[in-house]
């Protein structure tokens, strides 16, 4: 059936207008398409600010670089004022505004000439162009949806990826009451037994279990390989010993040569990094090189340029903690023990590396045991661009607090640890544990207990 050119009209006029915020295009490049058919636009002051992140090593240096590029290939050789259609027939059409003069004025309502008062004023002027249509502003920064909303203009954040319920988010983990005794009994003499026992009909891979019975208790993991509950036993790594079963099983994840990917989520005193850590240097001799790398968020939002010396200066209070968790396992052994000597020798001759997630974009990551630490400031983009460098013999820790956000427009949903953890939780090579509980000092209880 041929459709009016009514029937036609009202179809586009059915369609939504998203407006982009400089802060989507940083976290994705590729947002624009993520829209379905509907429609959308980019106001000039945005590509100005793109314009200032083209520079640099940085992820959203990357994003704003391969937007930009986008965006001219796109193009072509029209103009982009008027509507264009994205690529494929299934997408909208989007345009970028040139007009950011509307009749409510954001830059006069808040007094001020920012650039994210322009934007509004972008979004308000395409409401008042096209009042049949629901245009919505999309940002990372709630506090500009805020004042969109305050502007009577509808706002929203970018859910493409986002975890949908964070409350309900994958722990790596189960506690099973009431096993049979002799259930357990087994895997103590055997060290196995089938998941029907345990009436397990889909186990998940590489999951942990906390088996009790009346009488005894045990530690066991499914292996996706054998296809069995096989137990898991405790014990200690360069002389740092697991304090509870969470610790336990993310050590076992560690360590286990099948799984290549792991991630370790968890608030800060539950061992995250120490374990990593730990549990890499004990499996040196199967890699060339360790690195212990995290993103540098600088305080306030500003470059880290702004900080006074040269660039080891800088970046040093941003490190402290790695080399903190290092001194730690290697203050364990005196230091005429052999084995001190040996982790200064390691990170000597840069056989075991902690640095800016920065210096290594680029580097070929073969053969090598990387841990990323405080990977919840990390986007989605960024924690796959890691991963899908990792070339032959290259196992990846990832770990993080996804309620300890440092880098804006990032939440606990958004984040690329809780988006990894979501969306690969079940795979064979992957192994994941939510470590809850903290092992801290007497002192920092005490101090918990001010509070």
């Amino acid at each position: 059936m041929v459709k009016s050119a009514a029937t036609s009209k009202q179809a586009s006029e059915a369609k939504k207008i998203f407006v982009l915020d400089t802060s989507v295009i940083l976290y994705n490049h590729n947002a624009i398409n993520e829209f379905d058919d509907n429609d959308v636009a980019i106001p000039i002051t945005v590509l100005e600010e793109l314009d200032n992140f083209k520079k640099g090593n940085d992820h959203k240096n990357f994003e704003a670089r391969e937007f930009i590029r986008f965006l001219d290939s796109i193009s072509g050789k029209s103009t982009m004022k008027n509507w264009r259609r994205l690529n494929g027939p299934e997408k909208g059409k989007f345009k970028v505004i040139m007009n950011e003069h509307s009749k409510l004025d954001a830059r006069q309502i808040f007094d001020d000439n920012k650039p994210d008062h322009r934007i509004l004023n972008a979004a308000i002027k395409l409401k008042e162009d096209y009042p049949d249509r629901k245009v919505i502003l999309v940002s990372k920064d709630i506090n500009l949806r805020l004042k969109a909303k305050s502007l009577s203009l509808a706002a929203e954040d970018f859910e493409t990826g986002k975890v949908k319920n964070i409350e309900s988010l994958y722990t790596g983990k189960s506690t099973i009451e009431d096993v049979d005794a002799e259930v357990i009994d087994n895997l103590y003499s055997n060290g196995f037994c089938d998941a029907c026992d345990l009436n397990l009909e889909d186990a998940i891979a590489n999951h942990y279990y906390i088996l009790k019975s009346d009488s005894s208790s045990a530690l066991a993991y499914y292996n996706p390989i054998t296809k069995r509950i096989e137990r898991v036993e405790k014990h200690s790594v360069s002389r740092i010993i697991p304090r509870n079963a969470e610790q336990v099983f993310a050590l076992h994840a560690i360590l286990n040569p099948e799984v290549k990917l792991v991630t370790l989520q968890g608030v800060a005193g539950t061992g995250k990094t120490l374990l990593a850590l730990a549990g890499a240097w004990e499996q040196r001799r199967n890699f060339k090189q360790i690195y212990l790398a995290r993103p540098i968020v600088p305080l306030s939002n500003k470059d880290i340029g702004y900080l006074p010396g040269d660039i080891h200066e800088k970046i040093n209070p941003y490190m402290e903690p790695l080399w903190d968790n290092l001194k730690f396992i290697q203050n364990q052994f005196g230091e005429m023990d052999k084995e001190y000597k040996r982790i200064s020798d390691a990170v000597e001759n840069e056989k075991l590396m902690i640095t800016p997630l920065a210096y290594i974009r680029g580097r070929s990551i073969s053969n090598i045991c990387f841990i990323v630490d405080e990977a919840q400031n990390l986007t989605p983009h960024e924690v796959k661009t890691i991963i899908t460098r990792a070339g032959e013999n290259t196992k990846i820790i990832f770990t993080g607090d996804i309620y300890q956000i440092d880098t804006p427009y990032l939440d606990s949903q958004s984040n690329g640890l809780s988006v990894l953890i979501d969306k690969i939780k079940h795979h064979e090579i992957y192994a994941h544990i939510r470590l809850e509980k903290g092992e801290r000092s007497e002192l920092a209880n005490l101090a918990n207990d001010l509070l």
